[in-house]
């Protein structure tokens, strides 16, 4: 299944939609007959010129029917409530500094029947790679402060994590092989670090990291807290790219795997994202496949 259609699956293209942030490249474009309005942090025109240097399209960037200042509603913002159909939201919810609080504003503009599709980053296959994962623990406890900036410890994490590989900062699920390197410097981690002490500033970056089931699970358990009237309609695990995927509604029927089952599911992803440095294979390797050899021979001296 293509991104588009997983994206789309529930998406009625006879209903009227929300778009969130969709920057250069909408998924669900005007020009295709989607009737579908968009909320962006700036206008068409100053989109154009934020992009004017970088491999885009301009005739791909939509008119901006929202400019939203970062703190209004998006009741406040569209004039609405519970008018929406649908909402696509694509590697968005990862920037945002309080995530019950913008599902919940989804929330507040969505029909009964609506639903939000979500394109999240899997951070095993991002610049993220090397971050831990986020609990919901920092997610309700920044929801229950009503931040509207991201943490300074968030950031001085991001800053000196971020990596590319081969220069890329994102790689595609089966890439097994390539070089890290770290995009910041320490004075760079310091400075974002102290806009936000200092100056208050927002400063955008990603305020937290998933793994498909890891996500999946916080839906679930910020549901069952009551934090959230969302619950799974769909989910399509990271195949290819470095995406997920997950529509939610307060319809769903939610997880059909128990919380140990996710748990595991989890602890499995980790295991599979974990990719070593060039550097940390040429020291470990060869210590690691002769330790292994040395069990093998004992294990068959054993059966023999």
């Amino acid at each position: 299944m293509k991104r588009e259609h997983k994206i789309l699956r529930h998406i009625d293209k006879n209903g009227l939609g929300i778009e969130i942030g969709p920057s250069h490249n909408p998924v669900a474009p005007k020009k295709e007959g989607y009737k579908v309005q968009i909320i962006d942090h700036v206008s068409r025109e100053e989109l154009i010129k934020k992009y004017k240097d970088g491999p885009v399209f301009p005739e791909k960037i939509e008119e901006v029917d929202f400019v939203w200042n970062g703190r209004q509603s998006y009741s406040e913002l569209t004039g609405t409530k519970y008018y929406y159909d649908w909402i696509i939201a694509s590697h968005m919810i990862e920037h945002t500094p309080d995530l019950i609080g913008f599902l919940n504003e989804c929330d507040s503009i969505l029909k009964d029947d609506g639903v939000i599709s979500l394109v999240v980053p899997d951070k095993r296959y991002c610049f993220d790679h090397y971050r831990p994962l986020t609990g919901i623990s920092k997610i309700i406890d920044c929801h229950l402060q009503r931040n509207t900036i991201t943490s300074p410890g968030t950031a001085a994490e991001f800053f000196l994590t971020y990596v590319s590989r081969d220069g890329n900062p994102s790689w595609d699920v089966k890439s097994n092989d390539g070089q890290f390197d770290f995009k910041y410097s320490l004075d760079e981690a310091i400075k974002n670090m102290n806009s936000i002490i200092y100056g208050g500033s927002y400063v955008d970056l990603h305020s937290w990291c998933f793994v498909p089931h890891s996500f999946r699970l916080i839906i679930h358990d910020l549901y069952s807290l009551g934090f959230i009237r969302f619950k799974e309609v769909d989910f399509f695990p990271t195949e290819g790219g470095c995406e997920f995927y997950i529509t939610l509604s307060r319809t769903g029927k939610g997880i059909e795997k128990s919380r140990i089952e996710m748990l595991d599911e989890i602890e499995a992803e980790i295991s599979e994202g974990i990719v070593f440095s060039k550097e940390y294979r040429r020291s470990v390797e060869p210590k690691r496949t002769s330790f292994l050899s040395r069990i093998l021979k004992q294990y068959r001296a054993v059966r023999s």
